[in-house]
């Protein structure tokens, strides 16, 4: 997940991404221009790399796909059950389910907990991706409640 906070380290947390994964480009509050200027940077780098490039906002060219609560997103943000099952109703492949733990995005939000979210998504059948507070020992811990991968911000920083 990109964010505005990181600013330069973006490029760095970038090369931190494992094979495989993807980017949940954001930068929600970035101005338009400066906002495709980096994207675009973004996209070079996922494609060298192999990662999946998904787009949250107002769509991009040379995404794979959107995050967001959006028909036919591939994947989809959910805190609770209606939202998770409304995922499934619009089409998304991948459920995104936040916040396990406490996280620096959402100061002082309460974490629903890794069991909880499990449950919630179990009931859509698309793969669970967890979201909060995550780092990779934290996956190790959640991993056996059928999350598929993880997502993060801070984790790919340090």
């Amino acid at each position: 997940m990109t964010d505005e906070r990181v600013g330069e380290a973006l490029w760095q947390m970038l090369m931190r991404v494992p094979p495989g994964g993807g980017v949940v480009f954001r930068h929600h509050a970035t101005p338009a221009a400066e906002r495709r200027r980096i994207f675009a940077r973004v996209r070079r780098i996922a494609r060298a790399r192999g990662l999946m490039l998904l787009v949250a906002g107002a769509p991009l060219p040379g995404a794979d796909g959107r995050h967001g609560r959006v028909r036919g997103a591939v994947s989809w943000p959910a805190h609770d059950r209606a939202e998770a099952l409304a995922a499934r109703r619009k089409g998304a492949r991948l459920l995104m389910l936040s916040p396990v733990f406490p996280t620096r995005s959402h100061p002082g939000a309460a974490a629903a907990g890794a069991a909880r979210l499990a449950r919630i998504g179990r009931d859509t059948g698309l793969p669970m991706i967890a979201l909060g507070g995550m780092t990779a020992r934290r996956f190790r811990r959640v991993r056996g409640l059928g999350f598929a991968g993880w997502a993060a911000i801070d984790a790919w920083g340090g």
